[in-house]
């Protein structure tokens, strides 16, 4: 079966690597995991054969690098809170506060992104309110094997989700796709290295949890994490 007949998420699930060459190409595949490669390429106006070079480049998994959609639930669960809560807990004010820097000394500069200090505050404050509700009330529920009570919470944290990737599409026009001056300054670099990181970060969090901790096939094996 052709890789153009599976979906985004799918693709992201079971190639190792597959995420770095949708970031490069900028498809995304965890709010919009569901779409086929196919029809992503041509939303986006790809070269398909690239791409699918690209995929099929890929070198095999190695023997330490963990496969997450072979992980227990619990396993997976500790793995977001540490990789992904914690990390976003320091990304978010460091990056305020090196946009603020940015804005107050380079506003008279025609490519200043102005705007995206109080853009990353508002992300932090929802970002915030949403993994206190995974950490709180979602997880828990996950990890003691009540999946058919936990869809209320999974539809609310998907919808949560796609408000995230779009927050991620914001940022990028505020700061004309990370396009940085020839005459950037060190904070003005390490502000957009920083947000492209934690784009990064976000989507695969975000892909982590839709198309693997969330998925039903997953709960209809018995848990083992």
């Amino acid at each position: 079966m052709s890789l153009l007949n599976h979906s985004l998420g799918s693709l992201a699930r079971e190639i190792p690597g597959a995420t770095r060459v949708f970031h490069h190409y900028r498809l995304d595949y965890c709010c919009s995991g569901n779409a086929l490669l196919s029809e992503a390429l041509s939303e986006r106006g790809l070269d398909a054969a690239e791409v699918i070079a690209r995929l099929e480049a890929l070198p095999a998994r190695c023997d330490n690098s963990p496969n997450w959609a072979e992980a227990g639930t619990g396993e997976l669960i500790d793995h977001i809170l540490a990789r992904y809560h914690e990390v976003h807990r320091q990304q978010l004010p460091e990056l305020i506060e090196l946009a603020r820097r940015v804005e107050a000394v380079h506003g008279e500069h025609p490519l200043c992104p102005h705007g995206l200090a109080d853009h990353l505050a508002e992300m932090r404050q929802e970002l915030e309110s949403h993994m206190q509700k995974e950490e709180q009330i979602l997880f828990p529920m996950l990890r003691r094997g009540l999946f058919a009570p936990a869809q209320g919470p999974i539809s609310v944290m998907r919808m949560e989700h796609n408000d995230h990737g779009q927050a991620l599409a914001r940022l990028l026009e505020l700061t004309n796709h990370l396009a940085l001056p020839a005459d950037a300054c060190g904070s003005w670099q390490a502000l957009y290295a920083g947000i492209e990181e934690l784009q990064n970060d976000l989507m695969q969090h975000i892909h982590l949890e839709n198309n693997l901790l969330f998925s039903p096939s997953r709960h209809q094996e018995v848990q083992h994490g």
